[in-house]
């Protein structure tokens, strides 16, 4: 049902958005204004103004070579595949000075990523408030759009996991996002900044899977316009909904502790960028931790050479630890619009595991684990956004 209706109120959005731009200016009459058979009514029409629509898609294609994997029937195979990763439309809709709400679907996913609505009580920028469906606070990338992060596969393997971007089975995949109620504000021109949140703690599109609720802190000092010192933290209850390949104890339906915490930095200057970041979290009694580094150098007109260096421990007491490591290039042809080439390093990945049955039955999928052995991958991206 909610899905549903947040489609059609996009509809509407779009319609009204179509509808302003056929929309003629009111012809007055000699005392009262006449609308044309075309125009919409006043409050649309001003609807209409305010509606702010973007849009973006990213799509390429992956060649990855492991000579440790292996197929259903254990046969070591190679990986190749055109994608198309993400499809989004963002529609925001600023209602008045203080009021906005925003609204966010992804196409290729089916998945209504944001719904959400602030409104903000001071005069300056220091006290708003959020509800509704959006980005948590926890770690700096996770607060990025993926047409600013450098890594064509997004996001570090730490925050992808600690954040809830996907590899954390336990939590499913939850992009990032959550249910909730958040405040947040900025101080003394720009240089503090803070977020407060109570969430579900569940992802998107999901009520709470038990009656605790999860807390999310997120402090931000910018001694200079191009410098900016984060720290973020949560706590709470999770309820595991799937089993994880790197925690095996906790069981699909079980509630457990989980915790994060973070602490880093992003440069952005004119000779390069550079964000780096250390992330630990904890659920039940098993401890993650890692850091990465990701770095980007102009060497020509529009083409930038990125770098990126990722460690993270999925968990720690049986050392179940990953090295990551990117370099490529990247070519903005226009605007917010890029061309990607990029090869990807990994020391470890997951095997897909099958018992084989009788000889006329197909193998039977047992489970994933946690492999060491080299992956190397070509990636290559094209993204295209309207603003």
């Amino acid at each position: 049902m909610g899905f549903r209706f947040t489609s059609i109120l996009m509809v509407l959005l779009c319609l009204v958005g179509i509808g302003s731009m056929s929309a003629q200016p009111p012809q007055g009459g000699a005392g009262q204004e006449q609308r044309g058979p075309n125009q919409l009514p006043d409050w649309a029409t001003d609807l209409a103004k305010r509606v702010q629509i973007d849009a973006y898609a990213q799509a390429g294609f992956t060649y990855q070579h492991n000579g440790n994997v292996k197929d259903v029937y254990g046969n070591k195979e190679d990986y190749n595949t055109f994608d198309l990763k993400r499809v989004f439309l963002v529609v925001a809709v600023p209602i008045t000075d203080r009021w906005f709400a925003m609204f966010m679907n992804d196409f290729k996913g089916g998945v209504v990523h944001e719904y959400w609505m602030s409104y903000r009580f001071t005069n300056s920028k220091a006290f708003s408030a959020k509800m509704g469906q959006f980005k948590h606070a926890y770690s700096i990338e996770n607060g990025m759009s993926p047409t600013e992060l450098e890594a064509i596969d997004v996001c570090s393997e730490g925050v992808t996991y600690l954040a809830g971007c996907g590899s954390d089975r336990l939590i499913g995949t939850t992009y990032g996002r959550d249910l909730g109620l958040e405040l947040f504000g900025e101080t003394n021109n720009g240089k503090f900044a803070y977020k407060v949140a109570v969430m579900n703690g569940q992802g998107v599109n999901k009520t709470d899977g038990n009656s605790e609720k999860d807390f999310i802190g997120r402090l931000e000092y910018r001694p200079t316009p191009e410098l900016n010192i984060v720290a973020s933290g949560q706590i709470g209850r999770g309820h595991a909904v799937e089993r994880s390949s790197y925690i095996g104890h906790i069981a699909p339906g079980q509630d457990y502790k989980r915790n994060r915490w973070s602490a880093g930095f992003q440069y952005k200057g004119k000779p390069f960028t550079l964000r780096a970041e250390y992330l630990e979290g904890r659920d039940d009694n098993v401890t993650s931790r890692g850091a990465y580094a990701t770095g980007v150098v102009p060497v020509a007109k529009h083409l930038d050479f990125v770098g990126s260096y990722d460690f993270f421990n999925y968990n720690v007491k049986e050392h179940m630890y990953q090295h990551k490591a990117i370099a490529g290039l990247q070519y903005w042809f226009y605007k917010r619009c890029r061309i990607q080439l990029q090869y990807v390093y990994k020391s470890a990945f997951l095997q897909d595991n099958y018992r084989m049955g009788a000889p006329d039955q197909a193998p039977v999928f047992v489970g994933k684990s946690f492999e060491k052995g080299a992956n190397h991958a070509i990636m290559c991206q094209l993204q295209v956004r309207l603003k």
